[in-house]
Formats: structure tokens, sequence, C-alpha cells
């Protein structure tokens, strides 16, 4: 591998058996056992992220599927005899077939691959099509596949490889053998570019071999394309590539400043933290890659909090250890919860704002004052006690979106769930015969005009509520007789219905009047009314002006007040 000295490290070691194939052990067994006894699919479906080895992993099956040798010889790079390896991995073998599905996604390039694929072999024992990106197919393309794929000829087999799996259509992925390529974990992408590096004679420091590991997030490609780069520079000088100068190539932050940034925000100090972002601003930082990294301290404080296991992470040194030990003793988990929120809010803005920077100081700023958040106890101590000097309810502020405020009736003071009957003690009108109660045990008692809607929701009778909340504007309202009058959008059977409903629930015959004369405003908009009056009272109390205080972007959405 080493005589191969213009490529890129990607290329140049890139895995040529299952042998070189790193952290996919259990997708390797399970191919290496199928082929060795001879139980091979008709195609293989290989998915996972970019870089993690698909398409090297087609090839290095294609091989092993058609050079009789290839587990003979495995990685001995003196093996000179000639196999069918040596072409698939120049991708010059004649029955290999490798065919880019995201620049040939018609039908009439698929028609031709099967086409060509009915005739056998030239010199191998398959003839093997390799689908990189199989998920940019046109949909009539994979229909054209789907035949082929059940039930191909002896010689034909199929190796498919996607960063997509949910684009291709299920048809297809059953009749695959589907194999999961998953991110590389940390500790052995290391060990690879220690590896790589001492092959290729290079001088790097370890910490700055994670900071390569984490930004190519389980990607080996990725890797070895970030070290191709850094010791480019290391070539040049003869220098030790170290931690600095990997920051500055990926324009990330040193999380010592990070860890320093935020112990400014918890202490509440504006000036030395808006200094810091600034200085770390001036050194190159990416204003995404920083708010990345600063979700990431983010939830180590909260993990090294609640669970304590940070000495296992190789990414962190024994300094970032004990600070991230000593802020999660200081602020609370519902703290850490709400900066994680407000941080992935920033990092949205970013991309609607012409100046990121300033959105980052202004999301400092925010995270500053809401340091200062009470617990939630104090929150409620603090209600409990404003509500008990001004009366002897309970006021509870939601956040939900929808305005729902509610006010009992002054007439009926009980809950809205609980419906009059005869158990209850109400003041008798002179019409009322308690007599009637007795010949009818279920008859229930109207009082007024916010019992008859309650009880029409109580008996399901949907349309009539609607009708009597949004359509009918009440005039008079006496014990047997209702006066009203209405809109353009009232039910035709509306004052029959009504009647027969009374007759039902009450025992008693109703005298429904329609007038022309305007009575007052409809039921629902009485109580939006009196919604925004409890709104706009409550808004000048002292509770909400307490919390405008400590969360200047609070609003009042919602006020129920609940019988104590």
């Amino acid at each position: 591998m080493k005589n191969n000295i213009n490529k890129i490290l990607a290329l140049k070691y890139r895995p040529k058996n299952f042998e070189e194939l790193i952290g996919q052990d259990i997708m390797v067994q399970t191919i290496v056992n199928s082929i060795k006894i001879n139980k091979i699919p008709n195609a293989y479906l290989l998915t996972g992220i970019r870089g993690v080895g698909k398409t090297t992993t087609a090839r290095i099956i294609a091989k092993a599927l058609n050079c009789n040798k290839h587990f003979d010889h495995g990685s001995r790079s003196e093996d000179k005899d000639f196999c069918n390896c040596d072409g698939i991995s120049n991708s010059k073998h004649l029955d290999v077939l490798e065919m880019d599905a995201a620049s040939k996604t018609g039908i009439d390039d698929i028609r031709e691959l099967i086409e060509s694929s009915k005739y056998n072999p030239t010199s191998a024992r398959y003839k093997i099509i390799i689908l990189d990106e199989v998920h940019m197919l046109s949909k009539q393309a994979f229909n054209g596949l789907l035949k082929t794929l059940e039930e191909p000829p002896p010689h034909l087999k199929f190796i498919f490889a996607t960063t997509d799996v949910k684009k291709i259509p299920v048809t297809i992925i059953s009749r695959c053998q589907r194999f999961d390529l998953h991110r590389v974990p940390n500790k052995v992408l290391l060990d690879n570019l220690k590896k790589i590096l001492n092959f290729e004679n290079g001088k790097m420091s370890e910490s700055a071999l994670k900071l390569i590991v984490k930004a190519s997030e389980g990607s080996v490609r990725d890797s070895l394309s970030l070290l191709d780069r850094a010791l480019v520079s290391q070539h040049i000088t003869n220098e030790e590539v170290d931690e600095i100068f990997i920051r500055k190539m990926l324009g990330i932050a040193d999380r010592s400043k990070i860890l320093e940034l935020l112990s400014f925000v918890f202490q509440g100090n504006q000036e030395n933290s808006i200094k810091h972002l600034r200085q770390m601003v001036n050194e190159g930082i990416e204003p995404q890659s920083f708010l990345n990294d600063l979700l990431e301290i983010i939830y180590f404080i909260l993990q090294q909090k609640n669970l304590g296991d940070l000495d296992s992470d190789l990414s962190l040194s024994e300094s970032q250890l004990k600070a991230i030990n000593e802020i999660s003793k200081d602020i609370n988990s519902s703290t850490l919860i709400i900066f994680w929120q407000f941080i992935l809010k920033g990092l949205e803005e970013l991309s609607i704002v012409a100046n990121p920077i300033l959105s980052l100081e202004m999301l400092i700023i925010r995270l500053i004052h809401l340091k200062d958040m009470p617990k939630y106890d104090k929150i409620l101590d603090l209600l409990n006690k404003n509500n008990t000097n001004e009366n002897d309810e309970n006021i509870t502020i939601k956040s939900y979106p929808k305005i729902n405020l509610k006010q009992e009736n002054e007439i009926n003071k009980t809950p809205k769930d609980q419906i009059k009957n005869t158990t209850q003690t109400k003041p008798k009108l002179d019409a009322f015969n308690p007599k009637d109660l007795l010949n009818n045990p279920e008859t229930e008692i109207i009082l007024s005009f916010e019992d008859l809607i309650k009880l029409s929701s109580k008996k399901r009778e949907i349309e009539l509520k609607y009708d009597l909340e949004r359509n009918v504007n009440l005039i008079k309202f006496i014990e047997g007789k209702i006066d009203i009058s209405f809109n353009e959008n009232l039910g035709k059977n509306f004052v029959r219905n009504l009647t027969e409903k009374l007759l039902k629930w009450t025992g008693k015959r109703w005298l429904i009047t329609l007038t022309k004369e305007k009575g007052e405003k409809t039921f629902s908009e009485l109580q939006h009314i009196k919604e925004k009056e409890i709104l706009e009272t409550e808004k000048k109390g002292e509770v909400y002006k307490k919390f405008k205080s400590i969360f200047s972007d609070v609003e009042l959405i919602e006020v129920s007040k609940n019988k104590a």
C-alpha cells in the first residue's frame, strides 16, 4: 500500500478484503459464512451514512464471490498471482459492472443493464451488478428491476448501496439481504488513524487525532480525508500537528474556552461572557459549529450531574472533566434542559439572520438571564402567596399556544362538569314544583341559559350546543320560557329540536319565542369578552410582572381559576 505515494489516504488505504474492513464485524461474519457454505442471496442491500464502507464492501463481496483464492491470500500484499481481485479493485473486470444510480436513473438504463445481464460471465463465477446510490433510481426503474431481482439467472447477483434506504420501495428491500453499516466507534477510528499515521511517518498529537475522530462522526473516509489535509501541512513544516492547528483547520472552538464561557454565564457576568465569545469569534470559530459544541457540553454537564460516567469519554481531557464536574454541582437539571432548548432555537435563528455573530451574542445574553430562573416549587410558592392576599382562588399560568380562558358564570359557581340534579340545593323558583321530580327521577333542572348549554353538552347534543353558543342571542330566560333572537346560521329545526329536548329533559313544555328584537351578544362572544378582561386584569397583577421581569419573552396565554 505504501507504494501508492501520490494517492489520497482514503484511496490508498481502502480495504481490499474483509480482514481490513473495520467497525462492521457482525456484517463481515455473516457474509463470510454465507459465502463459505454457498448460501448466497440474489441481492445484497448495504445501507449506512457516507464513508462507512458501503461501496468498498460491495467490491469485497464481488471479489469473494468471483475469486477462488480470495480467502486464501487474504491481506498478504506479497501474493503476486493474478486473480479476479485485481480487476475488481480497479473497476476493470468484465463481469463486475459498477453503475452510479445517481447519474443513470431512468428505465432505459435499467433495461440496458438487464439485457446485458442475460449473458453468462466471461471468466468469473458470477456476473455481478453493483448499483451505488440506488435510492436515486426512478419509480419506473425500480419496477423494471422487480422481476429480475426476484428470479435472476443463476449466474447473476446484485449488490445495492444507499445512504437513504427509506426512499427504496419495500418491494425491492424484501427481495434483498439487507445489511446496515453502522458508524465506526471512536476508539476503532482512533486506532485506525494511529496505524495509518505510523505508515505515513506523520507527527500528530493524540488530542489532535481525537478532534479529527470527533469531526468525522463515525465516517472512516471523512477521518482519512481530514488526516490527509492535516498531514499536508506537517510535510511542509516538518512539525508535529497539534490540537490548536486542527481546531483552526476545522473552525471549532476549544472546549476549555466553551466551559470558561459557560462559567461566566452561570455567574451572570455578561461583560466577560460577551468578551470571551468575541475572542473565540476572532479566532475563527464557525457559529453553527460553536452552538453544536455548546449543546454537547450542556449534555456532558447534565450526564455528569445525573449519571457521573463521563470518565469513559475519549474526547474529554482531565481538565475538562474537572471543569464539567464543578459546573454540574452548581446548576440544576431544569436550567440545563431549558438551556438546551434555547440553544436549539439559536441554531434555527442562524439560518435566517444576516449577522450570525450578533445572534450568538443575543443568545448568550438570554442564557445569562435564564440562569436566574427560580425553581418550580418557588414559583408555586410565589403564586400561592400572591393569591392568598388577593382572594382564596389559585391562579395557574400555562404556556399553551391556544387561548382558552375559563370563568364560571356568576349565577352558577359549581364546576362545569357538574350538572345540577335532584340532590343539589338550589333556590326554588315559584313555578317549580318538587313533586314533579318524584314522578321522574331523571328530570333535570335548568336555572339559566348557561345550564342549558352545559346540559346539551352532557347529553351529547353537539349541534344544539353549537347553535345555542354561536347562533342565538338571548333576550330573556325564565323557567319554562326563553326569548331569543338569532342569526342566519341558525338551523331550520332548531326551535322544534330544542322544545322536544326540553320536554324530555325537564318533563315540562317550554315556550320558545323568536323575536326581531336585538338581544345581547352570543354566549361564545360574551365568554370571549370575559376571557379578555380576565387576561388584561392578570397582566396588571404582581405575579405576571414578576415573571416578566425574569423572562423578558414570556407571554400570558391562559388563566384558569379553580376553586380552592
